[in-house]
Parts: structure tokens; sequence; C-alpha cells
């Protein structure tokens, strides 16, 4: 994204920053980081998306509290690994698919793209979905009405790209804060069991195949491929600093990443315990849709449960459906080179979700499956991050350092193992 983008205040107040100018108290510090906050905010709206609803829920309601660490461990994983597409950008100027465009061979480049347009037209499939489904459940709209309202809508949303990056970043932080307060209210009125709760969030345990594939949809819902490749486009040339400054850049962007991705994560659980907590708890463990979770919840905790609950999903399928047109963008434009309008992308994404609301398929389980599509494809971007973060001559004082190196390894290493054992259960499935 280019700087100009940016307003002159507030490239002001980095460069400032940047140059280390001033002590000051609480107060001046938080003003010196503000002008760098905002692309982990973009990217984190990936990971609080009706695919993650979808996923939680049926988490939640079949297996308690059991998966909850799950949810943990990946959003740990997406801490380090946004924080490295964050620094792939600032210190090389180009972003990740730009990266794969120049570096492998032509068939390796066009086996990628078309592997992250799958994963772009799952993530699509999710999103809109979810927000279409929030509009039937809020007003009552016909889904294929709801499905046309969310594509409005989203156009909406992406026309205030016009007026730079500053606006959409205000909006889809918003967004944001919309689905954290639905889910404080939510949690207040579900009153979790918090001492049998807690331990699930650190103990590592399955309960039978279905389980699996829950939690490499929760990974897949969490590190989410697309959010990688945007991550890096968004810090790219974001705001002007030397090549002394990269250093100091990054240490701004790891409290952006940290921040964003500690509420995405708390959101998240805060999803599954509500399900846990509600569902799972009156022994409702078939509450596997979006839609039997927003009718139960009005008998168990009263009418504005069910009603906090569409809001939050409509929120999040407006930001998370913008925020995934445009990371489609930087990836056909890194891979291949091809600069298509917006409206165009948005249009050709559309196609998939209207096809699975004309043929009245299960919205819900098409969001879960979506989601394992996502999580095979994880390593296919996770991949060619390590390897040009671990790159010494293309990062310069920016490459991983060797415990960076080894937390980045383990954490494909899962992702992978994951990934194979879940398609192996599919594949042994009652065989």
């Amino acid at each position: 994204m280019p700087a100009s983008d940016l307003d002159r205040k507030t490239i002001d107040q980095a460069k400032a920053a940047l140059d280390g100018g001033g002590s000051g108290g609480i107060v001046a510090r938080v003003k010196r980081v503000l002008p760098f906050l905002g692309p982990a905010v973009i990217a984190s709206i990936a990971y609080v998306d009706p695919g993650n609803f979808a996923t939680n829920i049926q988490a939640g309601a079949q297996f308690g509290y059991i998966l909850l660490w799950v949810i943990f461990a990946s959003n740990l994983m997406a801490m380090l690994i946004q924080a490295l597409s964050a620094k792939l950008g600032i210190a090389t100027g180009r972003n990740l698919a730009e990266h794969c465009g120049a570096a492998f061979p032509k068939p390796v480049v066009y086996f990628l793209w078309i592997m992250m347009e799958l994963a772009a037209m799952a993530t699509d499939l999710a999103e809109f979905l979810g927000a279409a489904v929030a509009f039937n459940l809020l007003f009552g709209t016909p889904l294929w009405l709801a499905g046309i309202l969310t594509a409005l809508s989203t156009f909406a949303i992406l026309a205030l790209q016009r007026y730079g990056f500053r606006p959409l970043e205000a909006a889809i932080a918003v967004f944001v804060g919309v689905i954290s307060l639905c889910y404080v209210a939510e949690l207040m009125m579900a009153k979790p069991d918090w001492a049998e709760l807690l331990p699930h969030a650190v103990t590592p345990r399955f309960a039978g195949k279905e389980s699996v594939v829950l939690a490499a949809g929760i990974l897949g819902a969490t590190v989410m491929p697309h959010a990688i490749f945007l991550h890096s486009a968004l810090t790219q040339e974001r705001i002007p600093h030397s090549a002394g400054q990269r250093k100091r850049l990054f240490r701004f962007e790891i409290i952006d990443v940290v921040a964003a991705m500690s509420v995405a994560g708390l959101i998240n659980a805060a999803m599954l315990i509500v399900a846990a907590g509600t569902f799972h708890a009156h022994g409702m463990n078939g509450v596997g849709s979006l839609e039997e979770a927003h009718k139960t919840l009005e008998p168990l905790l009263g009418p504005a449960a069910s009603t906090v609950f569409a809001v939050s999903l409509l929120a999040s399928g407006l930001s998370s459906s913008t925020v995934g047109t445009q990371a489609g963008q930087i990836i056909i434009q890194g891979f291949i080179k091809k600069d298509i309008p917006i409206w165009i992308r948005r249009l050709v994404t559309v196609v998939p979700s209207l096809i699975v609301i004309a043929l009245g398929m299960d919205p819900t389980r098409t969001l879960v499956m979506s989601q394992v599509v996502l999580s095979f494809c994880l390593p296919l971007a996770v991949v060619p991050l390590i390897i040009f973060t671990n790159d010494e001559k293309l990062m310069g004082d920016l490459v991983n350092r060797p415990a960076t190196k080894v937390a980045i390894a383990l954490a494909a290493a899962v992702i992978v193992a994951l990934n194979f054992f879940l398609l192996y259960n599919t594949f042994t499935a009652g065989g």
C-alpha cells in the first residue's frame, strides 16, 4: 500500500516515533503507537469470520470445552505467522504473492496461484453465506435476497478505499468492536462454568474423528491463507522509513499484531464457550447450524441473546467478506500480475455462494467444510513465508532468528500433521 494513502499528520507522527523522539508517560506512548495500528486489525477480521462461528459452535455444542485448547494454540500460531508476514512486507517492500511469483518456477507459481484462488473462494463462501444467514435471521429476508444485500453492502464498504486505507481500517475496527461487545454480552448471559473450562484451554485432547475434523476446521478458520498474503501487502511501503528504522518499525507492528490477534482469539474462545455453556450443558449436542444456534439461544438465554448473536454474525460476515475480496486482489496481482477491477472480483467470488443458496445446501455444514479446505491450503502459504523470512540476503537484519525458525517450523509441522491426520481419517472412515 502506498504511503500517500496516509494523511500527512499520521506520517509525521510515525516518523517521529521511528526517530525515537520523546519518552513521556503512557498517553504519549500510546499516541506513538497509533500511526502503526491498522494492518493487523484488517487481517484479524479473517480470524472472526462466519467460518469461525460455524466451527466454534459445532465444537462447543458437540464436545463442550474439550477443543478450547485448539483455539488458543491456533491463535498463538496465527500471531507468529502474521508477525512474519508483516515483517516480510516491511523488510522487502514486496508482499508474499509477489515474492512467490518472482522466486518460483512458472509451474509452481501457477499451482500456488490456483490453490490460493481456491482458498479465497472457500473463504468468500464462508463469509458471504454467514452474512446472508444473518440478514435472514435478523429480518426474515429470503436467503437469495440476503445474498444480494450482502453483495451490495460489501461494495459499499469497499468504496471506502477511494479515500485511502485509514477509513477502511476504521470501519473494520468498528466491526471488530461490535463483534467483541456482542460476545461479552453473550458470555454474561451464558454464565459458563469457568472452573470447568480453564483446564481445557491448556490440555490438548481429542474425542474421536469428528473432533479432529472440527479441530482442522478451527485451525483453517483461525490461521487463514489469504490473511497471510494480505498482511504482507498491508505493511509494504505503508509508512516511509529508512533501512536503519526497519527493526523499530517491526516492533511497532508486533504491538499491532499482538493486540489485534488477542482480541480475535478471545472472541473465538467466547464463541466456543457460549456454545458449550448453553447447548452442550443442556444436552443439545446436535445444535450444529447457525440457524439452530440462533433459535435455541432464545429459550435458553432470552430473546436478546439470539438478536445479539445475529448482529455479531452480520458484522462478521460483511467485514470479512470485504477483506477477503481485498486479499483476492493481492493474490492475483502478485502471482500473475493481473489487475482485475475489484467489483468484477467481487462478482466472481459471489457466484459459488449463490449456487450453494440456490441448491438449498446446508449453509453451516458448507461453512465448516470450507474451513477444512482452508486448513489444507495453509501449508502452501506458510512454507513459502518460512522460506523467504529465513533468507538473510532477502530480509537483512530482519531475518528470522534461530528461536523464531524453530517456532515457525514447529507451527508448520503441527499444521501439516493435523491435515494428514484429517486426510487419513477422512479416507478410512467407515472402512
